[in-house]
């Protein structure tokens, strides 16, 4: 199952910047545990796929996962030794644009050491440098 949007106004997208930091979604707000990005980047559609299987199996169904990030923005390639113009590419995959300091996944309902393993491991899959984070608790 490829996430992408049902429908978009423009199939193909320019690349844009991707700077600063994320001030949205940048808090925890639905589980205990998180993964946070730590520099800006974008991951791709079937890496967001490969990363809740993953969950999904460390989890065992018990706890719950949220996904925080969707891959909204399309991105295009031309076939390997085609020549200058002639267009734009046909349309390759979709990305998630991240900032820094986003929340990408978050667990609830688990031992702490059981969601440090299954986040440590999703971070293997991910093309961007992450942190794995806590509700902090004030008292």
């Amino acid at each position: 199952m490829a996430l992408m949007p049902r429908r978009v106004k423009y199939r193909k997208f320019q690349r844009g910047k991707n700077r600063g930091i994320a001030i949205k979604g940048s808090e925890l707000s639905f589980g205990e545990f998180g993964l946070k990005v730590l520099h800006n980047g974008s991951i791709k559609n079937n890496q967001i796929e490969a990363v809740r299987v993953l969950l999904a199996r460390q989890l065992r169904g018990s706890g719950k996962v949220w996904i925080r990030v969707f891959p909204h923005k399309s991105v295009t390639k031309k076939p390997a030794e085609t020549r200058m113009g002639k267009g734009k590419g046909d349309l390759s995959h979709w990305v998630a644009m991240v900032r820094r300091g986003a929340i990408l996944f978050e667990l609830g309902g688990i031992p702490e050491a059981l969601a440090r393993t299954a986040l440590r491991l999703a971070a293997f899959k991910l093309p961007v440098r992450t942190k794995f984070v806590t509700r902090t608790h004030a008292i």
